[in-house]
């Protein structure tokens, strides 16, 4: 039986500026629709997707990961720090993240950042600021 359906897969990962810009007038048209002013769905959207400038994804260090179920995010939450990448946005996290859980998202930190994170529970912030003192 062919299982390529259920392998993760990377949708998103390099972007430009005009990318990320249009990838947030998308969202924020999404919540103006669902009747938000303008200032709460832009403010919305940005839990959601980055400001360009801000994105990781324009710096090369972010993948969006689609799986077929959600055994694979479990899987990638629990065995994605061993290649090196970080769970960016974790459920619990987003008022030290700024961003809503997003099960697909994972960031490059290298091996040693990303076991210690892993281990401690720590989301990037935590880790950088615990580096940092």
């Amino acid at each position: 039986e062919d299982n390529w359906d259920q392998l993760p897969k990377v949708v998103s990962g390099y972007r430009t500026q005009e990318k990320q810009q249009e990838l947030l007038d998308e969202k924020i048209e999404e919540f103006k629709k669902q009747g938000y002013s303008d200032d709460e769905a832009f403010e919305q959207a940005n839990m959601w997707v980055s400001v360009p400038g801000y994105s990781e994804h324009q710096l090369g260090f972010a993948v969006d990961i689609n799986g077929a179920t959600y055994d694979l995010y479990f899987w990638l939450q629990e065995n994605s720090y061993k290649y090196g990448f970080i769970f960016r946005y974790p459920a619990g996290k987003s008022d030290i993240t700024g961003a809503a859980e997003e099960v697909w998202h994972y960031r490059y930190v290298g091996v040693d950042a990303a076991t210690e994170m892993y281990e401690q529970g720590l989301c990037l912030e935590e880790y950088l600021e615990k580096v940092e003192d």
